[in-house]
């Protein structure tokens, strides 16, 4: 079997320090509600081998956020395998995003585990900018990579 891919986009914007911030998300549903630590992501999600990756990375963030992706150059930032094995491909693009404008899309799930009942709940329950240094305990292992790789690339801070 092929290995699971993912692909999103990294929305940054610039500070008037000469800095940069990111927006991530922080991941929804009951497993994740209490954690702060490594329980942000990128926006991204699975795409399948006739997909093309940033295709899936622009569909991606209209469906976990409610909104289309920012105009602008993509800056491709490579792959990334994270601890579960799925391989995450990221670009990255300057933007300026609200994130109260944000209408995360929903997913389901039996909850609690083996109860029968099943809930819908937020992809991303909420959204926010952050400085590199303050992202980087809140992303999952695996994606903070891409802000090393993003600051190398704008010559900023991480």
């Amino acid at each position: 079997m092929p290995d699971k891919r993912s692909a999103g986009l990294l929305v940054f914007r610039r500070t008037t320090d000469g800095g940069f911030e990111v927006l991530i998300g922080h991941m929804g549903g009951p497993l994740w509600a209490s954690r702060e630590e490594s329980a942000w992501s990128i926006p991204k999600g699975e795409y399948e081998p006739d997909e093309a990756p940033e295709a899936a990375a622009r569909r991606e963030f209209q469906e976990e956020l409610g909104l289309p992706a920012p105009d602008g150059a993509w800056c491709a930032l490579g792959e990334s395998r994270q601890r579960s094995g799925k391989l995450v491909t990221v670009w990255a693009v300057e933007g300026d995003l609200d994130p109260a404008a944000v209408v995360p899309g929903t997913f389901f799930m039996e909850w609690p585990p083996r109860s029968g009942v099943r809930g819908e709940f937020p992809e991303i329950d909420r959204v926010g900018w952050f400085a590199p240094e303050a992202a980087a305990p809140l992303l999952v292992s695996g994606q903070r990579v891409f802000l090393e790789r993003l600051a190398a690339h704008l010559g900023g801070r991480a």
